[in-house]
């Protein structure tokens, strides 16, 4: 199944400084993180992000949440899963009522946050995209690993410019000219 930019919504998960630093390809994640919540914006998807303990590993990176700009919603948690928080789980099921089924889901760590996120939105109707280059693990066999476990149980494995050519459908348009930028 195609994307759809009226059925999309986009959950950041996790891209915070103190994680990042152990990422294999943390710069990619980032910047491929930032390209969607930018293409997210500019379309009007809604955009969740969640932070593991920020208490103790610290805010979103600077970059995803300058792109971010407070057009969405952030949330907190401890779990590993953001389905399995009460507060992102409110959020990301009112927006599927709203009728934004599909989650493009970019991050940390691929094989934990990222992997039990999809999966259990696979497992409650979602329609769960894991945008490949817009997450990372600290190995890239654990990244390997949780991409082919996940195609395995029904994500669909996807690329940033899978997500914004789906999200933008033709050329010539006004969504289009304001995208473009993002894919050079």
């Amino acid at each position: 199944m195609l994307l759809s930019r009226e059925k999309s919504q986009v959950l950041i998960v996790d891209v915070q400084d103190k994680l990042l630093g152990a990422i294999s390809g943390a710069n990619r994640v980032v910047d491929r993180c930032v390209r969607l919540v930018l293409a997210a914006r500019k379309l009007a998807i809604p955009i969740t992000m969640s932070e593991q303990y920020p208490q103790g590993l610290g805010p979103t990176h600077d970059s995803v949440r300058d792109a971010f700009a407070n057009d969405g919603f952030v949330a907190d948690k401890t779990e590993f899963s953001c389905s399995r928080n009460e507060m992102l789980h409110e959020r990301l099921h009112d927006l599927r009522r709203a009728g934004h089924s599909q989650v493009v889901i970019g991050g940390i760590e691929a094989h934990v946050c990222v992997l039990q996120t999809a999966m259990d939105l696979e497992s409650q109707g979602f329609e769960a995209f894991v945008v490949a280059d817009a997450v990372g693990s600290r190995s890239k066999v654990n990244r390997k690993l949780a991409l082919s476990r996940m195609q395995k149980a029904g994500v669909d494995i996807v690329d940033s410019e899978m997500v914004l050519f789906e999200w933008m459908e033709r050329a010539g348009t006004p969504e289009f000219k304001a995208l473009q930028a993002l894919v050079k």
